[in-house]
């Protein structure tokens, strides 16, 4: 397979085989941003819990952020029409518990590829994703503690 060169600002991502990894990257961003949306939603509107709504926010932010700079290479190489993986089922959950757990593992498990896959064609800003799951470790271990009736 012949190696690609994607000119990003100052960055050139040129030693990564194919630009599937940027599928993964891309498909990864937005499922933590959305397990990190839905907790969010939940502590704002369940539990109205200001504080902890605003740590998760901002998480989500910064995480955004971290690839703003290459959003169209990800968009371009996004597939969701083609992606087998939209026709699985899911579990459905039947309490806040249960949706809280499932979103904030969700973000963390791919806050984890992100942090893995950047290194791959931009190892500059994996440690940026490693900051930002260890973020959303510990502000699941204040939702737990501040609402361990729910747990």
């Amino acid at each position: 397979m012949a190696l690609k060169k994607i000119k990003v600002d100052m960055l050139s991502i040129s030693h990564f085989p194919s630009l599937s990894a940027l599928r993964i990257v891309d498909v990864n961003l937005n499922r933590c941003k959305e397990g990190l949306r839905v907790v969010e939603d939940s502590l704002r509107f369940v539990l109205n819990d200001g504080k902890l709504y605003k740590q998760i926010r901002t998480i989500r932010h910064n995480t955004d952020n971290i690839l703003r700079q290459i959003y169209g290479e990800l968009i371009r190489e996004r597939d969701s029409v083609e992606d087998f993986g939209r026709e699985m089922s899911e579990i459905s959950k039947k309490d806040l518990r249960a949706i809280i757990i499932a979103n904030f593992k969700r973000a963390q498990e791919s806050l984890r590829v992100l942090e893995e896959y950047s290194k791959t064609f931009m190892p500059k800003i994996s440690s940026e994703f490693k900051k930002q799951r260890y973020a959303a470790y510990a502000l699941e271990r204040k939702v737990y503690l501040k609402y361990k009736k729910f747990f």
